[in-house]
């Protein structure tokens, strides 16, 4: 039963030329989001503004999964469904976001363990209930002064995300293993690629040691770029030929789908670098997004808190996903790109 759950839901996730809108922003972290734009982190502006996001017409064309906030999951759009239900009215399978945030780890202040495991479990029963199909956890790792993450952080990381994603491939909901190597600094694109290798290969060895089924994971990783300070801006050609040359060194093709978060980067960035990758395919997996920011950030700055602007920010969440869904099918170009106001 528990398998063929997360068969089905794999196989939805997956779709060609689809990917997964990241909705999951803690209470904290949309909080900064509306303060950029004069808005009141609320209950209720939260309600609003997710809302928006579910109730985007056509927003099933290119997107199959949501990952949702705990507090989203019982929230309600205007017509009386749940935020999740109105989702999958379209179409999008909703998820949810299921660890508890990131602890510095003892005697590794440079380093962060992430944590949630303990009662895992018992919340998941929950979130099924209100209509999760899968879930997401992410590792947070950094590079400082030329120095990545220590060995012993790699591995305590990559223990968890193995432990969690066991614990709920058991109870039938697909996990997302999110191992995030931060942009942050001035590390050059060469220094991202080895350590994002080193990260993934630590990551599938303890997946293997806890027997997760690897054709029932969504592999949600950094694309390997530069960090934000590097003087060296490479191109969309030389990120796409790292980070597909990390992904066939450290991931298996059993692995059905890799999502990528977009890291920092501009719409327009985490886009054109996506196709990029997909113009040099095929690929054992497919490369599509599961990006936050880089969906959300136009549509976010058209809202504006406002009742007045909902239409004209659902269409710029409508036009964003539309172009990633091109990126992923590889016939994305920059002249697709609206006009800037």
């Amino acid at each position: 039963m528990a398998t063929q759950m997360l068969a089905d839901t794999i196989n939805h996730i997956a779709q060609k030329g689809k990917g997964i809108l990241a909705a999951d922003e803690s209470t904290k972290t949309i909080g900064k989001r509306f303060a950029t734009i004069d808005t009141e982190s609320t209950a209720e502006t939260r309600r609003q503004y997710r809302s928006l996001l579910a109730t985007t017409e056509g927003l099933g064309e290119f997107v199959s999964g949501v990952i949702l906030f705990e507090e989203t999951l019982e929230q309600k759009v205007d017509s009386g469904d749940t935020i999740p239900q109105a989702f999958h009215e379209q179409g999008i399978m909703p998820g949810i976001k299921v660890d508890k945030g990131l602890k510095y780890l003892p005697t590794f202040p440079q380093d962060t363990i992430t944590q949630g495991l303990d009662d895992l479990a018992d919340r998941l029963t929950k979130y099924k209930e209100l209509g999760a199909r899968f879930t997401k956890w992410r590792a947070v790792y950094a590079i400082q002064d030329g120095q990545g993450p220590s060995q012993t952080a790699v591995e305590a990381n990559a223990e968890s995300l193995a432990r969690y994603a066991a614990i709920c491939q058991a109870e039938g909901l697909v996990p997302i293993v999110e191992p995030e190597l931060l942009m942050d600094g001035d590390h050059d694109l060469e220094t991202c690629e080895v350590v994002s290798e080193h990260i993934l290969n630590a990551v599938f060895d303890r997946l293997h040691a806890h027997a997760v089924e690897l054709e029932h994971i969504i592999l949600k990783p950094n694309m390997v770029i530069p960090a934000k300070q590097c003087a060296d801006q490479s191109s969309p050609e030389a990120i796409a030929e790292a980070t597909v040359r990390v992904l066939r060194r450290a991931v298996p093709s059993a692995v059905p789908t890799i999502n990528f978060l977009s890291g920092g980067q501009s719409p327009e960035e985490a886009t054109i670098n996506l196709n990029a990758m997909n113009v040099m395919g095929p690929h054992p997996w497919q490369l599509s997004f599961s990006y936050g920011r880089a969906l959300q950030e136009p549509c976010l700055n058209t809202w504006h808190g406002s009742a007045d602007n909902v239409a004209a920010a659902k269409k710029a969440l409508y036009v964003r996903c539309q172009l990633n869904s091109a990126a992923v099918n590889a016939t994305y170009s920059k002249d697709q790109e609206p006009a800037r106001a």
